[in-house]
């Protein structure tokens, strides 16, 4: 082999190493999950906390988003009531390792999801004349996410509306009151994405710093809020936890998207994975379920389909 012909193929090699071509043998993104960052979401399968544990142990799965309302504020949509001694069975749990609690979230009583105006109206921490009650939620969720040894409390700060600066500037407020709450127990709050776009989300982020983002990529799709795929890649920096969840757009503009099996809507699957890997995501995937009729059987495929 002539020298230059050798030093070529040297320099090509460093190439590769220093690029990670995937066309010469660099590594590929992953397109699946390791069981051990697999989390499902409590609330999802509609299910007294007991039940639960028996789905997750049928689906060999041990994380576990965790909703706090049946112990602080129950609802029809995050769980019924749940008393003392099943606080002290999650406790327990936690404790043996038969779950691994990646997160705590919590909802609040006034939110109304029927519509789209209905719940830009309810949502979050928007309505002032709930904010004292919210507040003391938001106190007891973050004390109990503590307790129970969480690092993130997660949930719905409401629609964001730059347009009205008075507004914005006590929704600003509000949520660095709830992130100071949360640092004074050692937690850190995460906002639940896709009630507005990748970018009025990124700007916004700007304004609340020591704040993370849950991201959910169907709610974008629901809420016709863009592209998921695009959007990590806007709000990457603040991503520390993604819900596996799936949806189709509306074709009547002002109502829902559908919500669909994860890896039947239009979220990408594989490639929404494979994306958040080749951008350096390392933290978990909390399969959510809030449609259909067939809540374990859709989180067991979300699962089989996320691993394998």
């Amino acid at each position: 082999m002539k020298r230059r012909s050798f030093l070529s193929l040297v320099a090509l090699a460093a190439l590769v190493a220093a690029t990670g071509c995937t066309l010469c043998g660099g590594r590929q993104p992953a397109e699946t999950v390791p069981i051990d960052r697999v989390g499902v979401c409590s609330w999802s399968f509609q299910q007294p906390l007991a039940q639960v544990a028996t789905q997750m142990e049928r689906m060999h799965v041990k994380g576990i988003h965790l909703a706090l309302g049946p112990f602080l504020a129950p609802d029809k949509r995050h769980g019924a009531a749940e008393g003392d001694a099943e606080l002290a069975r999650v406790k327990q749990r936690i404790a043996s390792g038969e779950w691994v609690l990646m997160s705590t979230m919590i909802g609040f009583p006034q939110e109304d999801y029927s519509t789209l105006d209905s719940i830009r109206k309810t949502g979050g921490i928007v309505p002032d004349a709930v904010w004292p009650r919210n507040q003391e939620i938001v106190r007891r969720a973050a004390a109990l996410t503590k307790e129970l040894g969480a690092p993130y409390l997660s949930l719905h700060a409401g629609f964001l509306d730059e347009r009205d600066p008075k507004a914005y500037a006590t929704f600003v407020a509000r949520v660095k009151w709830m992130r100071d709450e949360c640092a004074r127990n050692g937690v850190t709050l995460i906002l639940e994405s896709g009630q507005e776009t990748a970018e009025d989300l990124a700007k916004f982020m700007a304004d609340v710093p020591g704040v993370g983002i849950n991201f959910d990529p169907a709610n974008m799709i629901l809420y016709g809020k863009g592209d998921p795929l695009a959007a990590v890649k806007t709000l990457m920096p603040w991503i520390k936890q993604v819900h596996v969840k799936d949806a189709i757009p509306t074709t009547k503009p002002g109502t829902w998207g559908t919500e669909t099996p994860w890896g039947d809507g239009k979220v990408g699957g594989r490639a929404f994975v494979a994306e958040l890997d080749r951008l350096g995501y390392q933290g978990n995937f909390l399969i959510e379920r809030e449609g259909g009729d067939r809540r374990a059987e859709d989180i067991a495929l979300a699962v089989q389909r996320l691993t394998k």
